[in-house]
């Protein structure tokens, strides 16, 4: 079966009701959200603390589709264990949180899920070069990682370039950070194909109003589509 490059909405629950996370979650994935990404922050490696562990494991029962967490903490070692146990799918790590990423990507796959490596802006698309055989997703973060609804970085040039070192390999390149119409074109023909999406998607909806959600995700995707190569 060939590898699924069609644009993938990831919608962020950061920007979700938090007295209400079980019933967003059914909402954005009744509303078309491909992926529930899940933002995790240690309040050290970024300045904002999030979910642990028991929370992970609160939200899975409502995900049908694909959780994909990301990690943005230090050290991350000690927890793959922990976020492998609450049902992540995918566990994203950052390449500059430690000295060791390809140990840390051995270890989430050897924990049976998918490993990604993200990318702070700062940091050149070689960085990953020689981490891509462990990897199934390269994560560019395309606002400073720590707060939702920050104004986009264009990483279109490091897309390209991490697009051109990965060829025909199975591995997805996600775009975090800014997601909106405007910017998701940019990214999509420079060769992203995840995209995760905060207040773009929820802005305006409510679990009682679900259907702006699916308007907003739809919104994203097209202007993706549009542009994909």
């Amino acid at each position: 079966m060939s590898f699924d490059r069609t644009i993938k909405i990831a919608p962020s629950i950061l920007s979700a009701d938090f007295a209400n996370f079980g019933q967003e979650i059914q909402a954005i994935e009744a509303q078309g959200a491909d992926w529930v990404h899940v933002d995790v922050m240690d309040g050290h490696f970024v300045p904002n603390l999030t979910f642990g562990p028991p929370a992970v494991k609160a939200f899975r029962p409502h995900v049908k589709t694909v959780m994909d967490v990301h990690l943005m903490i230090t050290p991350v070692d000690p927890y793959i264990q922990a976020y492998a146990d609450a049902g992540a799918d995918i566990l994203t790590a950052h390449v500059e949180a430690g000295p060791h990423t390809h140990r840390t990507l051995q270890a989430i796959r050897a924990a049976g899920m998918k490993a990604g490596v993200a990318l702070n802006p700062g940091t050149p698309a070689e960085t990953v070069e020689h981490l891509l055989e462990l990897a199934d997703l390269v994560c560019v973060m395309t606002v400073n990682p720590g707060f939702g609804g920050q104004k986009f970085i264009d990483m279109t040039d490091k897309v390209r370039k991490l697009r051109q070192m990965i060829g025909d390999r199975p591995i997805h390149i996600e775009i975090d950070g800014g997601v909106d119409p405007l910017t998701a074109p940019l990214v999509a023909a420079a060769g992203a194909d995840v995209l995760v999406a905060g207040s773009a998607v929820f802005k305006g909806g409510s679990v009682t109003n679900p259907e702006v959600y699916g308007e907003n995700i739809n919104a994203v995707r097209a202007a993706a589509e549009s542009a994909q190569q």
